[in-house]
């Protein structure tokens, strides 16, 4: 289970917002709440942070607050470990435009780095809510089944929530398959047996995990992965994007060529939970 839930929190415009979604998903999932905050420590920050969970009915005495020092991504993350929290929330930089949203260096760094799953949200708002939309990457890892158990125990949180299972169809399989000398029928009928592969994958994964009460959709996609599954988040107005986190250190053909969900990272479509595979408890 989700049992104790950070907040990397900062003294910015964002602070209260990002505190009342951070108490909100605390008291859904009836976890011990921790802030962590980077930086200088003395009288007027220890009353910034007072008021703060004062606005929110809450205390010093009911919420660990840390105070640390040292390299933001590093210190935040040593945190989450001597805290052992399993989720945390942090906020998503936005782009000069000001109409997308991406991760920035140290997200960045805490979202390859970090042991536990990590929750970044785009827009905080004053009074949350819970998802209703929700996205998750089903790629061919380890961690898929993962990803989804988590999806699925968001979408818990309230009636009637859409998960979009998005599974890539693999068109080295499908180049693979068809001869130069197949018709375009030949290869339409190839291509639908792959889908059907890929879907019947998912079905299999989906029996193992509980999502009663959740609408299931499940999508194929081709293409490069990361991009088609942004473009296909924001075509279903997603609130929740759910991947499965990337590697800790990239090979070195993802080094020369974009890796897949750098697409998802460049410009978030919506909010993204990156899941850390061997957490134990997300199947709810």
């Amino acid at each position: 289970m989700i049992r104790t839930i950070g907040l990397a929190i900062a003294f910015s415009p964002t602070a209260e917002r990002m505190l009342a979604e951070a108490v909100y998903f605390a008291s859904q999932f009836q976890a011990r709440l921790v802030l962590i905050h980077i930086g200088e420590h003395g009288p007027k920050e220890e009353q910034l942070i007072q008021s703060m969970l004062k606005s929110k009915g809450l205390s010093s005495d009911t919420v660990t607050v840390r105070w640390d020092k040292g390299e933001a991504a590093k210190a935040i993350l040593r945190a989450c470990d001597l805290e052992k929290v399993d989720l945390l929330i942090a906020g998503a930089l936005k782009k000069e435009d000001l109409l997308h949203y991406y991760l920035g260096t140290i997200a960045r760094h805490i979202m390859r780095r970090s042991k536990c799953s990590v929750l970044l949200l785009t827009q905080p708002a004053l009074v949350p809510g819970a998802f209703k939309n929700i996205v998750v990457d089903a790629e061919d890892s380890p961690h898929v089944e993962e990803s989804i158990s988590l999806a699925c125990l968001f979408g818990k949180k309230t009636k009637n929530a859409w998960i979009h299972v998005v599974r890539e169809l693999k068109l080295y399989g499908l180049a693979m398959s068809a001869s130069d000398q197949c018709s375009e029928d030949e290869y339409e009928k190839i291509r639908q047996g792959l889908v059907k592969d890929e879907l019947e994958n998912v079905e299999k994964l989906l029996q193992k995990i509980p999502h009663e009460n959740l609408k299931i959709n499940i999508k194929v996609v081709s293409g490069k992965s990361g991009f088609e599954l942004a473009q296909f988040a924001l075509r279903k107005q997603a609130d929740l994007l759910v991947v499965g986190a990337p590697p800790r250190r990239f090979r070195f053909f993802d080094r020369v060529f974009t890796h897949d969900l750098e697409y998802v990272f460049a410009d978030l479509p919506c909010n993204l939970l990156i899941v850390q595979p061997g957490k134990e408890g997300h199947r709810g």
